[in-house]
């Protein structure tokens, strides 16, 4: 028997939202705070947006991982069969300010309604409930969109820095991500207030955001204006990044 979960509920002010346990409740614009009913904690929640039926239309949803608070998240439902949880989008649109703290970064900012990052607190514990994959989508200059897919994607916990582990790679938009000696794959997350990258002085500062620097990247999508080696070199007109549980079997590691 199917189990049908609920869709994204808000509730009027911030302080109820914090009180139902919706940790990230600061990713929503006051105004779209409206009253549409409560939570009910005896309702079960799905631990990412592929616990939704497939009949579920794309849009916000309630999410718990295990063992983690409610979160609001957008679920993608059509990108290839959907089930795809929404961690970035970037579209310029809104001039969220990608340079933010190691802390920012942690909880989240922007509005999951629109130009966001969800946070790597929440993104480490959904990515920790199995094997999961990962989708950039990234929109060239003439706003039109390929694809990066990584057969694995892990976020490590705060104390392993965060780190990114990365699959292969299959796609129309090139494996930017893993270009020369550039490889962001297996590298800790930098802010500007925490330097991470192999680098001699600062990505993170110097390029305005946050991301997997390595020496320093081939690949950013938290900047203002998203760079994708491969596709568009500094004129990329925006980018998604889309997780989802991985159903194949044992997927063959990336190679070096």
């Amino acid at each position: 028997m199917c189990v049908r979960f609920s869709t994204v509920i808000f509730l009027s002010f911030n302080i109820g939202l914090l009180a139902a346990g919706i940790e990230n409740s600061h990713m929503l614009n006051e105004a779209d705070r409206i009253v549409r009913g409560t939570i009910n904690h005896q309702t079960k929640y799905p631990k990412d947006c592929s616990g939704l039926s497939r009949l579920s239309p794309s849009g916000f949803y309630i999410i718990q991982p295990e063992n983690g608070p409610y979160l609001i998240v957008l679920c993608d439902m059509t990108t290839e069969g959907g089930g795809w949880t929404v961690i970035q989008k970037n579209t310029k649109l809104n001039e969220l300010t990608w340079k933010a703290t190691w802390t920012t970064y942690k909880f989240g900012f922007g509005n999951v309604q629109g130009d966001h990052w969800l946070g790597n607190k929440y993104i480490h514990q959904i990515t920790q409930q199995g094997l999961y994959r990962v989708r950039f989508i990234v929109y060239n200059r003439h706003n039109v969109s390929s694809f990066a897919d990584y057969n694995m994607f892990s976020v490590n916990s705060e104390t392993e820095g965060y780190r990114l582990s990365l699959g292969t790679y299959s796609g129309t938009a090139g494996d930017s991500m893993n270009y020369d000696r550039y490889e962001q794959d297996n590298m800790k997350f930098s802010t500007f207030d925490r330097d991470q990258d192999r680098y001699g002085s600062n990505c993170a500062h110097s390029y305005q955001g946050g991301w997997w620097f390595n020496n320093c990247y081939r690949a950013v999508l938290n900047v203002r204006i998203p760079y994708w080696q491969t596709l568009c070199c500094g004129n990329c007109k925006g980018s998604i990044i889309l997780i989802k549980p991985n159903t194949d079997c044992c997927p063959v590691p990336r190679t070096v």
